[in-house]
């Protein structure tokens, strides 16, 4: 795996080698001891997958505290635009953010660690999602940042008035706003 460093300190894009012939292709799309050793030593635990249609934005989500969560994403059908944003107060990158478009021709992933918020829009007619955590879901620890924050200048690359949100990621606050944000002087969130 090619490993490809963004803009933000700890945010990767990760790249498969994909071995194509006459009869398809295969890749390995995740090895622990190839992960360790190229971007950072961790545990996943849990598993996600999400389906959903197109203009369907996701975010901008976190969970908090000692349920914050690293996050490795990818697209096994359709598109996305994968976003993660650093909401570390005090970091150098605070309130930036890295997108990147994960695809089912592309096999990429994403490698967001916790001290960001996360989230993707859909670009195809239909995407299929998943994620690894390295922390198990808290309902009680959700944090969110608004998705439409100007203040973050983040282009969807779907128009405002496509985008399909939840009711509760309609009403988040801004970045300014949000009562809880990591502080990037402590190491809990590595």
């Amino acid at each position: 795996m090619e490993v490809i460093k963004t803009k933000i300190d700890g945010v990767f894009i990760i790249e498969p080698r994909v071995f194509a012939d006459s009869r398809g292709y295969f890749f390995e799309s995740y090895s622990q001891r190839e992960f360790n050793a190229k971007v950072r030593e961790i545990n996943f635990i849990q598993d996600n997958e999400s389906r959903s249609s197109y203009g369907v934005l996701r975010g901008l989500h976190f969970q908090k505290g000692e349920h914050a969560q690293s996050k490795l994403v990818r697209v096994v059908k359709g598109s996305v635009l994968d976003v993660a944003v650093d909401i570390r107060k005090g970091s150098p990158t605070f309130g930036q953010h890295v997108a990147v478009e994960l695809t089912e021709d592309n096999h990429r992933q994403f490698f967001i660690p916790r001290g960001f918020a996360h989230g993707f829009s859909v670009l195809s007619e239909v995407a299929v999602f998943q994620y690894k955590c390295d922390n198990f879901y808290c309902p009680e620890s959700e944090g969110a940042i608004a998705w439409n924050d100007p203040a973050l200048g983040i282009d969807w690359r779907i128009p405002a008035d496509k985008a399909v949100l939840s009711a509760k990621d309609a009403n988040h606050p801004l970045l300014k706003d949000a009562p809880y944000l990591f502080d990037y002087n402590t190491d809990y969130y590595l």
